[in-house]
């Protein structure tokens, strides 16, 4: 019983007054951790191809083993955070990404980096679901929650887009390798700080974990992301190795779906998916992260193969789309109050979409404003978007049901940026390659012209052991033939942010919340005998809403009878031990 009251006063203490601040401070740490090694790497692929000599699907799974393996796992853990603690499992999940990237800073094979990519993305699947489900516990108020979630969107920002910046920095002054060990000193500081601030709760044991819904779960989105990765990797539709992955990807998501609301207690309220404005929001988190992952990692490339940057200049030149991204963060509350989610989700898109239109300018040759007019209208669009869709997410979810919404928005976030990697990606290869078929024409080699397909970083690799004339046309060809394809990848991209304007005219056309003395609270959840405050035509109450105070003839406050705080009453997803 001990242990229970300290942990359940840590709770309200930090849901108190200024110490729900620095419990955001300590959640926006654990979210920069796992965003910056989400990017950190993107400068340093030339270096990692040149020195490891990966094929070019090898390169892709360094590349993304991390965020496809967070992705299939973040359920498991979120999950199990409810049962055995979030706090623990994000202090396990810190741990791991430490010794993680110890392992990956001091691999000497592709096969190796690729493992430690992997486990880095255990150790994200660990901690990503216990930031957001925790900031959803902290603010019950949802001005206040949406002003924390504005922060907390641009941490992520700031990680993925200082990520190429820090790695630049490194990658030009010390090795590949060091991109890794800017999470060990990170993880030293936060490790402590968290175990001391962080309040633990987990929810209500009122049934068996189900393991099995759990691996199904992961298998899945496994089965899935591979079967595009191949596809992505040149391979054909109906070839066994692309077919088989994707076809049984498919077939557990549908049996993880019945299996999950057959249960008593499930692992995720499928119920959730019934309100349109819930689906909406997780569908646009998915687009926007598929956008911004995939054309970063495009434009990396381009800014170092075709403009010649070195890997520090790369990342100052994506450093518009951080600023932008975190004054869209910081102004979203009051953009939110005053759009509404579907107008801030829609026009995000719409901003994003014309950025890329704007980006399809880019020649052979530096233009330096026009990449930072697009960075900045693609930063500020993309954030915004984010902003909207996971507000809308959290603030749908009851609180009972924060932990698996947590985690369904952080697996649709990795999911994303996976999916942008091997979808972009594939559309990237299928447009360069073309260009370089006529090179037998003009007497190179057929052998040197496949190899330069892949690529144009292997394509500049095979013309510099040409050498002559010969080089010198098989780079130029493939240097034309990968701005072309750039091109065709960002059109291809501005269609899909255009198909996610239109998606978000399904969300909420005003933010849903009531006046409360100056703050803005959901409305009143409606019990029997008792009906729902009130709120804008057409709204539906929150379950998890704080109901107003009750009034006597006067006008005054009076207290209401004493009853269990939420921490203590609420179902599987919030009780606090």
């Amino acid at each position: 019983m001990t242990g229970t009251s300290t942990a359940v006063s840590r709770l309200r203490a930090a849901a108190d007054g200024a110490n729900r601040w620095v419990v955001l401070v300590v959640l926006c740490l654990s979210l920069l951790l796992v965003a910056l090694d989400a990017t950190v790497l993107h400068v340093a692929v030339p270096a990692v191809t040149e020195d490891l000599r990966p094929s070019a699907v090898g390169l892709l799974w360094i590349v993304d083993a991390y965020p496809l393996v967070c992705a299939s796992l973040l359920i498991l853990f979120g999950t199990l955070g409810d049962r055995v603690g979030r706090r623990r499992v994000l202090l396990f999940g810190y741990a791991l990404f430490g010794v993680a990237s110890a392992l990956a800073a001091t691999a000497d094979s592709a096969g190796v980096l690729i493992a430690a990519r992997a486990l880095l993305g255990v150790g994200g699947a660990m901690i990503m679901p216990a930031t957001l489900s925790i900031l959803r516990q902290v603010f019950p108020d949802r001005r206040e929650r949406a002003l924390a979630i504005g922060v907390w969107t641009a941490v992520a920002a700031v990680g993925a887009a200082t990520g190429p910046v820090i790695g630049g920095f490194l990658v030009e002054h010390y090795w590949w390798g060091s991109v890794f060990l800017i999470n060990i000193p990170l993880m030293a500081l936060i490790l402590p700080v968290g175990r001391w601030l962080l309040p633990e709760s987990r929810g209500e044991d009122d049934g068996p974990w189900d393991v099995l819904g759990a691996l199904m779960a992961a298998a899945a989105v496994l089965g899935v992301v591979l079967g595009i990765k191949r596809i992505g990797g040149g391979e054909g539709l109906l070839n066994p190795g692309t077919l088989v992955p994707l076809l049984a990807g498919a077939a557990l998501l549908v049996l993880f779906v019945r299996r999950q609301k057959r249960r008593t207690h499930p692992l995720i309220d499928i119920a959730m998916f019934s309100r349109p404005a819930f689906t909406t929001a997780v569908g646009c988190i998915v687009l926007a992260m598929l956008a911004l992952v995939g054309l970063e990692l495009i434009a990396v490339q381009y800014l170092q193969l075709v403009l010649h940057l070195s890997p520090l200049e790369t990342g100052l030149r994506l450093l518009p789309l951080t600023f932008a991204a975190m004054a869209a963060g910081a102004t979203g509350s009051y953009t939110l109050s005053r759009v509404g989610p579907r107008r801030m989700v829609g026009w995000g898109f719409v901003l994003t979409a014309a950025s890329v239109l704007l980006l399809t300018l880019m020649g052979q040759h530096d233009r330096p404003v026009l990449l930072t007019a697009g960075f900045v209208l693609l930063g500020f669009g993309l954030q915004s978007t984010l902003f909207g869709a996971y507000e809308s997410m959290l603030s749908e979810a009851p609180a009972e049901r924060a932990g698996g919404a947590a985690a369904i928005g952080e697996t649709s976030y990795q999911l994303g940026a996976g999916l942008g990697i091997a979808l972009l990606g594939s559309v990237m290869n299928a447009a360069y390659a073309p260009g370089l078929s006529r090179l037998h024409e003009e007497g190179v080699p057929a052998a040197a012209g496949s190899a330069a397909s892949h690529s144009l970083g292997e394509a500049y690799q095979v013309a510099g052991r040409l050498g002559g004339p010969m080089g010198d046309l098989l780079r130029d060809t493939a240097r034309h033939a990968f701005v072309e394809g750039l091109h065709v990848t960002l059109l291809v991209s501005a269609g899909l942010l255009l198909l996610g304007a239109l998606a978000a005219l399904r969300l909420p056309g005003v933010m849903d919340c009531t006046p409360v003395k100056g703050a803005c609270r959901e409305p009143a959840a409606k019990v029997p005998g008792q009906a729902a405050g009130p709120g804008p035509a057409g709204s539906e109450p929150h379950r998890d809403a704080l109901p107003l105070p009750a009034k006597d003839a006067r006008g005054h406050s009076v207290p209401r009878p004493t009853r269990r705080e939420p921490a203590e009453a609420t179902g599987s997803g919030r009780a606090a031990r």
